[in-house]
């Protein structure tokens, strides 16, 4: 039977591509006021509070397959580092300029699907690899002559979540995503507090006695990252990734629109040439997979 509601699967990526930036857009608002550890720990905290529940709720328990506890704990380590890299790009440049530098990743992965994995890459998504590095260089630059080597952050979350997303990949089919989600949020808060336990610097002085408003937006930070992932994980059961991975990249001009509203930050000219480009790449290597895709679909079996 075919599960498929693609109209349903489409509304849900566009959830994630709202929620995420709002969420990102918290992290920028608080990283003055709140050291990085206590945001990271907030933000997986709450996804452990909420996701565990979920798990309960559906009759599943925590128990890990054979031989996933080793590679769980990496993927969560990765996610620990790349959150951090991410609200850290956060305090030096605009939300839309972080996305779009992050958003080299696709290129990333198919250099790593090439390179690591030995997996079959054209010319043509070559091409376009080089040409959405181009466009990385150019939002890059500006920034990078306005605050130095903090512009460099966002690729650093780029290496971060292609890695993450190799590992996830490889035991996505052994684990439920909710709980493989949920797991995760709890691992994560126990190697924070661990640390915080080892370098107590990292979290600060944390003074308990905020304003009503900034525990509002420590929780928001931890309900809309949640969330945003959630959405992202249901988008892919009602409809093929063929279908959402396009519309992952409004995740930029929804990412500008918020930053201008809340920060009066819009990318300068030559940024702005360089997101172009960069999302017009990206969306030709996703067009490109769809066609080669159907293309083997269409070719019928020997014999």
């Amino acid at each position: 039977m075919n599960d498929d509601r693609p109209f349903l699967g489409v509304m849900l990526m566009l959830a994630f591509c709202v929620l995420a930036p709002l969420g990102d857009s918290i992290a920028k608002l608080l990283g003055g006021a709140v050291a990085l550890g206590v945001l990271i720990f907030v933000r997986f905290g709450i996804q452990a509070v909420i996701l565990l529940p979920l798990v309960l709720l559906k009759g599943q328990n925590l128990r890990l397959p054979k031989g996933i506890l080793m590679w769980t704990l990496v993927r969560t380590v990765l996610h620990i580092l790349g959150i951090g890299l991410m609200f850290t790009a956060l305090q030096y440049l605009p939300l839309a300029d972080t996305l779009a530098i992050a958003f080299v990743m696709p290129f990333i992965m198919l250099l790593l699907g090439y390179f690591v994995m030995g997996e079959q890459v054209g010319i043509h998504r070559m091409g376009a690899c080089a040409v959405g590095f181009i466009g990385t260089l150019l939002v890059i630059q500006p920034n990078f002559a306005e605050v130095g080597y903090p512009a460099l952050y966002p690729l650093g979350v780029a290496v971060v979540f292609s890695l993450f997303m190799m590992v996830t990949r490889k035991i996505a089919r052994a684990m439920d995503p909710i709980k493989l989600q949920a797991v995760s949020g709890i691992q994560a808060s126990i190697i924070l507090i661990l640390v915080f336990a080892i370098f107590p610097n990292i979290v600060g002085d944390f003074n308990f006695n905020l304003q009503p408003a900034t525990w509002v937006l420590l929780a928001g930070l931890g309900i809309l990252g949640t969330l945003a992932h959630l959405f992202m994980t249901w988008s892919l059961r009602f409809a093929p990734a063929s279908t959402v991975a396009p519309m992952q990249y409004l995740e930029i001009p929804f990412g500008t629109a918020i930053g201008w509203l809340i920060f009066s930050d819009l990318p300068n000219g030559l940024a702005a040439i360089g997101i172009c480009i960069t999302v017009a790449a990206g969306l030709y290597i996703i067009i490109r997979e769809q066609r080669l895709s159907k293309l083997s679909q269409d070719v019928p079996a020997a014999g």
